[in-house]
């Protein structure tokens, strides 16, 4: 499918083979490791407990997962946020609550580090371009934050916002997406306990590239709808609009479940590629969570609902 050259898609970032030959260079000359590099205030190890929600795979390191990222608000080649994203200021810090709840509030970015147990949550991370990896997030269940606001019977839906600021994201002054970054869930999917306001990554706050200073992870969805640097969350009655469903509408829906039996129109999605590994595996239905989420999808066309 043909696309407008300012609307830049995932298959379009650069191949990974040429993306490690820069990674290299900027080892050499160090402003990768300068980008990956915590604040002092930061540093300290996050207290965190195991969680019964984590695979026991093997995990990716510290190393693959902040210097390979989609995130396109500091570019669209991979290793661009971690060598852009040092100029993100994450204190001061706040994500507003709101739309249709008893009692919206703005939480600020300590606040919601105090305000459940954090866990940590060994994920998979399925990516729509056909990578995947294994990530130790560090947060709590969503509906943790949800139940604070009180969310009334009209919140069929939670829309997410993400951070867009030209001065600070060097993506953002280019019309690759419609900013600000969007996502959405549906009530029950943002309830439940696997979807993961996510602070932290290997028992650290989480690094710039990675979506600091606050995040959402939704294990069993491609990784686009993992919305990064949230400033905003919103109860709606109506489905909202997403930023990828909104550029390609026929490629990206609003669910965007993994599944290995519908193929994005540009390429398949019955296997994946682990960062680390050589081989390919088979990507399993809902990235492997089917016996946890599956029961939220009976009875809908997964081919229609995509």
């Amino acid at each position: 499918m043909s696309h407008s050259p300012s609307r830049i898609l995932p298959s379009d970032i650069t191949a990974e083979s040429l993306y490690l030959d820069r990674r290299r260079f900027l080892l050499a000359t160090g402003g990768l490791i300068a980008a990956t590099m915590l604040p002092d205030a930061e540093a300290a190890a996050l207290a965190t407990r195991p969680s019964r929600f984590s695979t026991g795979e093997e995990k990716n390191s510290w190393e693959q997962i902040t210097s390979y990222n989609n995130f396109y608000e500091f570019g669209t080649d991979k290793g661009d946020p971690a060598q852009n994203a040092g100029s993100l200021k994450t204190r001061p810090w706040s994500v507003r609550v709101e739309g249709e709840c008893e009692a919206p509030k703005t939480f600020d970015i300590d606040t919601l580090m105090k305000l459940a147990p954090l866990e940590e949550r060994v994920y998979r991370l399925r990516c729509v371009e056909g990578w995947s990896m294994v990530i130790p997030w560090v947060g709590y269940s969503l509906s943790e934050l949800l139940k604070q606001v009180k969310p009334t019977s009209k919140a069929k839906y939670v829309e997410f916002v993400s951070l867009a600021d030209p001065k600070q994201m060097p993506g953002v002054r280019r019309p690759v997406l419609d900013w600000p970054y969007t996502e959405g869930l549906r009530i029950d999917e943002a309830m439940h306990p696997l979807a993961l306001l996510c602070v932290g990554l290997y028992g650290k706050p989480l690094p710039n590239q990675d979506g600091a200073p606050v995040r959402l992870v939704v294990p069993w969805k491609y990784g686009f709808k993992s919305a990064k640097s949230l400033v905003k969350i919103v109860l709606r009655e109506t489905q909202p609009a997403t930023a990828w469903n909104k550029a390609a509408p026929n490629e990206y829906g609003f669910y965007s479940n993994v599944n290995p039996e519908v193929d994005h129109p540009r390429w398949s999605q019955a296997n994946e590629r682990r960062i680390g590994e050589l081989l390919r595996r088979k990507t399993l239905m809902f990235n492997g969570y089917g016996n946890e989420v599956a029961g939220l999808y009976k009875g809908m066309d997964l081919k229609k609902y995509f």
